[in-house]
């Protein structure tokens, strides 16, 4: 392929039904699905379609995490070589990028995936929240907003995913409030189907475990740059991988500068690997200019790489 290349992996938020069916249609991304299925205990395609368990954090981010790191192995396959610049993944999705990396391994990443939904589910449960898309609205407009309904509760600007899309995250009558005046001032809010605040001091009491997980896996310094959530910087070095990770839930997540820092390193093609297509769509408004793909399939793989 042409130009050098930056991936990005999907987090929470994109799944859906049967998503890793398409991956075990190829020989990469189906030793990575049954990796995840004999770690987990439990068939990764099957689970894809068990209603019950595609609404809990405990078992979609273990399963969007196999699905995303079967996409990079097939793009691998199939020929990525050399050209990837960098990587960067969406909350979740950042362990993917971890992988893809070579910062940490896949069995280690499946195993933080896993300590950090049951944590992050736990969490949501002892300190119920939410959180709502705004659109049509930059960071500080969001932050504006924000600030004015917040009446001591916890509600933060989560996500900032684009010029025109943040996430706003926390309490349910803060964010009841928020989405409120977002209607009186004629900007769109729609509420995300999650299990708590995520990226909010409402996820404080999932850090613990989660350091406790990081303090056992190895982090090594990255093969390539990961722009990381919490800075949206481009981090090469394993201790400070390691710091940033600890803090990412709840930390805002700056998505839109962490992709910038990609196209400032050279960056002139965005593959999204993985499930859907949000983080394609979100390319439209960060870096126009640039090629943006949704890898969903081998052949969207396959059909990337010859582009």
């Amino acid at each position: 392929m042409s130009g050098r290349v930056a991936v990005l992996f999907p987090g929470q938020g994109s799944q859906f039904e049967g998503m890793a069916d398409v991956w075990v249609g190829h020989p990469a991304g189906a030793a990575v699905i049954d990796e995840v299925s004999g770690a987990l205990g439990r068939d990764v395609v099957a689970g894809c379609y068990d209603a019950d368990a595609m609404t809990t954090t405990e078992f979609v981010q273990p399963a969007l995490l196999a699905c995303d790191v079967a996409a990079f192995r097939v793009l691998a396959a199939e020929g990525l070589g050399d050209a990837a610049v960098g990587v960067a993944g969406h909350s979740l999705g950042e362990f993917a990028a971890l992988v893809a990396a070579d910062a940490i391994s896949l069995t280690d990443a499946l195993e933080l995936a896993v300590v950090r939904g049951r944590a992050m589910q736990r969490a949501g449960e002892e300190r119920p929240g939410t959180m709502t898309a705004l659109l049509g609205v930059g960071a500080d407009d969001a932050q504006a907003l924000c600030d004015e309904v917040r009446e001591g509760d916890v509600l933060v600007v989560a996500n900032e995913n684009s010029p025109a899309q943040v996430v706003g995250s926390g309490s349910v009558a803060a964010i009841e409030r928020l989405e409120a005046l977002a209607k009186e001032r004629k900007v769109r809010a729609i509420r995300l189907n999650v299990a708590g605040a995520f990226h909010s001091e409402l996820m404080r009491s999932a850090v613990v475990p989660i350091l406790e997980m990081l303090a056992r896996i190895e982090v090594r310094d990255p093969q390539i740059p990961v722009a990381e959530n919490v800075t949206g910087e481009l981090v090469t070095d394993a201790v400070r991988l390691h710091e940033l990770v600890g803090m990412q839930v709840v930390s805002p997540v700056r998505w839109e500068a962490g992709v910038r820092a990609l196209a400032e390193a050279g960056a002139t093609a965005f593959l999204e690997a993985g499930a859907g297509d949000v983080l394609t769509k979100l390319m439209k408004r960060i870096v126009p200019e640039a090629r943006a793909v949704a890898v969903g399939s081998p052949q969207a793989a396959v059909a990337a790489l010859a582009g």
